[in-house]
């Protein structure tokens, strides 16, 4: 079973920033495009940041320009950066790893932000 392992969610005032990290078995996260998705309560989860294995990235319109996705090859680990978070950035946070129809998550980390 693959493990994808996070870490570094947290509360956070309006404003301020937090990082992500997600380690991932390195027999998979060479090839794998790697992504961070959230869940808020109530709601469905969404699509926060995609980062292929050549580092393009994709980021969704909500995050443009607040959020950043990197990936560390020598690590197995890619991160998100996330400034100016606002109260509805609430949310589980989940890692995600995917190739063709075959994907694994991550157990979840809690990002809070209020004041």
């Amino acid at each position: 079973q693959v493990q994808l392992v996070e870490s570094g969610g947290g509360l956070v005032q309006p404003g301020g920033s937090l990082r992500l990290s997600c380690a991932a078995p390195g027999s998979i996260f060479s090839m794998y495009k790697m992504g961070w998705y959230r869940q808020a309560p109530g709601k469905q989860r969404e699509l926060v940041a995609d980062i292929a294995s050549s580092g393009d990235t994709y980021p969704a319109d909500s995050v443009k320009g607040r959020f950043t996705i990197s990936r560390d090859n020598a690590k197995n680990t890619v991160y998100l950066q996330m400034n100016s978070l606002k109260p509805e950035d609430t949310a589980i946070y989940y890692c995600n790893a995917r190739l063709s129809f075959v994907q694994y998550w991550g157990q979840g980390t809690q990002v809070t932000v209020s004041s």
